[in-house]
């Protein structure tokens, strides 16, 4: 049965490949939306900028977590992590599951929402599910939730904490060394959607959401304490020059 979860509530999870799919209603004036993870360690911030997982880094180098892509299914479109939990380095307590909306606030994308799923049993219904509600409405970009240790396990905690100054303002706060040099272009206002096509779509369980597919198959593999949402200054980390590209739509499996 899938949980239904509100703000600040956490879930056990006994799936040891998880899929945190993020989920929203595209339409005119909806902006892309995209998913990234943050890999904290013991002190709540990055080890390094490889410890970031987002659209031109998606992969982190232990193979462990990595970003999936980009889906139109029967609610509307998806992007998702996915997660190795038992292979995540012993150094990495908490791994936040962010969406971003740089330049256009969340106020004006409808429906999000984050789904967990057991990604070893694709047709399962999922294990829970946060509708996220902006608190202000101006944020770009949120922490949706958390995968965390706990013991010898691992728990899911729903969030939904926003920053009004994007990406660059969160991955700032956690560590990541950002080159104020060149600043980020914001993506348009209205994403473009791709054309309509037969999809096949899997029959709805009772009580849960049915898990979008996908036809790229990647290789095998607490408490709150966020820093506030206005930036921070932060140590620069030592021999780095982390640029974030431009932000864009990228659709992939059409």
């Amino acid at each position: 049965m899938t949980h239904a979860m509100l703000k600040g509530s956490n879930v056990p999870l006994e799936a040891t490949t998880v899929r945190a799919v993020l989920r929203w209603t595209p339409g005119q004036g909806v902006p892309d939306v995209d998913a990234s993870a943050l890999l904290l360690g013991p002190d709540g911030r990055v080890r390094s900028d490889e410890d970031f997982v987002f659209y031109n880094q998606p992969r982190h180098p232990s193979g462990k977590v990595w970003r999936l892509g980009k889906k139109r299914v029967a609610e509307g479109l998806t992007d998702t992590i996915q997660t190795d939990l038992p292979g995540v380095e012993p150094s990495v307590g908490r791994i936040l599951l962010v969406a971003s909306a740089d330049g256009v606030p969340f106020e004006h994308v409808p429906a999000l929402r984050i789904l967990l799923y057991d990604a070893v049993s694709p047709d399962a219904e999922a294990l829970a599910h946060f509708d996220i509600k902006p608190e202000t409405g101006a944020e770009t970009a949120l922490i949706c939730g958390e995968l965390y240790r706990r013991g010898d396990g691992w728990k899911f905690r729903a969030l939904g904490e926003g920053y009004s100054n994007g990406l660059k303002g969160l991955a700032t706060d956690f560590g990541i060394s950002v080159d104020e040099s060149e600043p980020m272009e914001e993506p348009s206002a209205s994403m473009p959607l791709p054309p309509e096509q037969p999809t096949s779509v899997p029959t709805q369980p009772a009580y849960g959401y049915p898990q979008p597919a996908y036809t790229q198959q990647p290789p095998q593999q607490s408490g709150y304490g966020y820093p506030p949402p206005a930036p921070i200054p932060v140590a620069t980390i030592p021999n780095t020059d982390f640029r974030l590209p431009p932000q864009g739509p990228q659709f992939i499996g059409r």
